[in-house]
C-alpha cells in the first residue's frame, strides 16, 4: 500500500477532499427536482431486545432497517435518475439512515445515485456501506443479464490488500462523500459462479490481503468496520475463524420463507463473537412483495413456493399484510443489527418504513409456527 494511496484515503476521511469530488456526481436533475428541507424526522433505530442479552463487542449500525442498493443499479430493471433520487430522498424523509451499495451493483450505476443524494447530507447523519472484491474497467459493450441498461464498465476480481484500498478510493469518489461506516468483502463464496468452484482460493486470497488490510483500516479510523457480504453462510463462518469481522451481511439466507442456517449456525457463532449481522434480501428479492421472482438465479422451487402459498393463507386470516411480516421476521433476531429491502421509488420507501413499524398479533407467529411455517425457535417481533 503506498504511502499516496494512505493519505488520499485519509484526507477523504477528515473530509478534506468532499467538497472537490463532489462535482464529479453531478446533479443532473437541478431542473427536475428539489431536495426537500430538513423536517426533523426522526430516525428509525434499533430497540434494544428485551428477551435477549445479547451485546455487540464491535460496530453495529443503529438503524433498523435501511436501503439496499440493487434497485439503484437498475438491478432486474431499468430505473431513471430522478426516480431514484426520488426514492433515496423519500426514504431518508421515512426515517432511513442506513444506506448500503456496491460497486457491483449496476457497475457503479448504484453508488453514483446513491451519492447523488447523499454527498449533499452531513456524514453523521446516516451509514453507508459498501463492498470490494471487484474493480471496474470501462468497456463499452459489456452486458449482464441481472443488470439493466447501458453499464459502460466491466469487473475483475481482486481481493489483495492493494485492491481493496483501489476499491474504497473508487467507491469514495463515485460516491462523492467523505469517508465509510462499513465495508463487505463481496461474493466471496460458494455460490459465485465465476470462481468455477474454486471459491477457497479466493478466500485465500483475501484471507491474507483484504482481511487483514480492512482490519488496518479500522485501527486507522478509515472505517467503523468490515464483514463479508455473501449468499450462504460457510464463507462467513470460516471468516470467525481466520479473521477479526465485525458484521456480516448475509443475504438470502434470513426470510421468513428460508432461514434455518442462519438462524441455526451462523447466528449463535455471531453471538459468541460480538459480531452483528445486516439481513440482506429480507423479501426474498421480491417474492415476499408479491413478485414472481425468488432471490436472483430466477429459479423457483417448488418447497419454498409451496411454504409462501401457505403463509398467504395464514396472512389473510389474521389480515396481516405479508411483506410488512416478513421485514419484522427478518429484524427480530438480537444479532440482527439491521434489515435491508430494496427500494426502488416513493412508494416503496414509505411502505418499507411503516412496516417496520407496525404492530402484527402474536397470534399471526403462533399459527406460523403451529403450521411448521417458520422455525418453532426463531425470534418474532412482540405485539405492542
Amino acid at each position: 500500500m503506498s504511502t499516496t494511496r494512505r493519505n488520499f484515503l485519509n484526507t477523504l476521511t477528515k473530509g478534506a477532499a468532499a467538497a472537490s469530488i463532489a462535482p464529479l456526481v453531478g446533479n443532473v436533475l437541478d431542473n427536475d427536482f428539489t431536495l426537500s428541507p430538513e423536517s426533523g424526522v426522526t430516525p428509525i433505530v434499533t430497540e434494544p431486545a428485551a428477551s435477549s442479552d445479547y451485546s455487540a463487542e464491535h460496530y453495529r449500525p443503529p438503524y433498523k432497517i435501511g436501503m439496499g442498493g440493487v434497485a439503484l443499479g437498475n438491478g432486474f430493471k431499468e430505473a431513471d435518475d430522478l426516480e431514484s433520487l426520488q426514492a433515496m430522498q423519500a426514504a431518508w424523509d421515512a426515517g432511513i439512515r442506513y444506506y448500503d451499495t456496491s460497486p457491483w451493483y449496476g457497475l457503479g450505476q448504484s453508488e453514483r445515485r446513491m451519492g447523488n443524494f447523499l454527498h449533499k447530507k452531513d456524514k453523521k447523519e446516516y451509514v453507508i456501506s459498501t463492498k470490494v472484491g471487484r474493480l471496474m474497467y470501462p468497456d463499452a459493450n459489456f452486458t449482464h443479464q441481472l443488470w439493466k441498461g447501458r453499464l459502460n464498465f466491466n469487473y475483475k476480481y481482486d481481493y489483495t490488500a492493494d485492491g481493496v484500498r483501489k476499491s474504497i478510493e473508487d467507491s469514495l469518489l463515485r460516491l462523492g462523500i467523505p469517508a465509510l461506516d462499513i465495508v463487505y468483502i463481496h461474493d466471496l463464496s460458494p455460490d459465485n459462479k465465476d470462481f468455477n468452484g474454486k471459491w477457497l482460493d479466493y478466500f485465500k486470497i483475501a484471507q491474507n490481503g483484504a482481511m487483514k488490510e480492512l482490519t488496518k483500516m479500522r485501527s486507522e479510523g478509515l472505517i467503523k468496520a468490515w464483514g463479508l457480504g455473501v449468499n450462504t453462510i460457510e464463507p462467513a463462518m470460516k471468516a470467525l475463524d481466520v479473521a477479526d469481522p465485525d458484521i456480516f451481511l448475509s443475504a438470502t439466507q434470513y426470510s421468513l420463507v428460508k432461514h434455518k442456517d442462519d438462524l441455526e449456525v451462523l447466528f449463535p457463532a455471531c453471538e459468541k463473537r460480538g459480531v452483528s449481522i445486516v439481513v440482506g434480501a429480507p423479501l426474498a428479492a421480491g417474492l415476499l412483495a408479491g413478485q414472481d421472482r425468488y432471490l436472483y438465479a430466477g429459479e423457483k422451487p417448488a418447497d419454498i413456493m409451496a411454504k409462501y402459498e401457505k403463509m398467504k393463507k395464514v396472512a389473510a386470516a389474521h389480515k396481516v399484510d405479508l411483506r410488512t411480516a416478513a421485514l419484522q421476521f427478518t429484524a427480530a433476531p438480537a444479532v440482527v443489527a439491521s434489515t435491508i429491502p430494496g427500494i426502488r421509488s416513493v412508494k416503496q420507501a414509505n411502505e418499507n418504513a411503516a412496516s417496520i413499524k407496525a404492530t402484527i398479533p402474536a397470534d399471526f407467529w403462533a399459527e406460523l409456527k403451529k403450521e411448521k411455517l417458520i422455525e418453532e425457535n426463531a425470534p418474532t417481533p412482540k405485539a405492542s
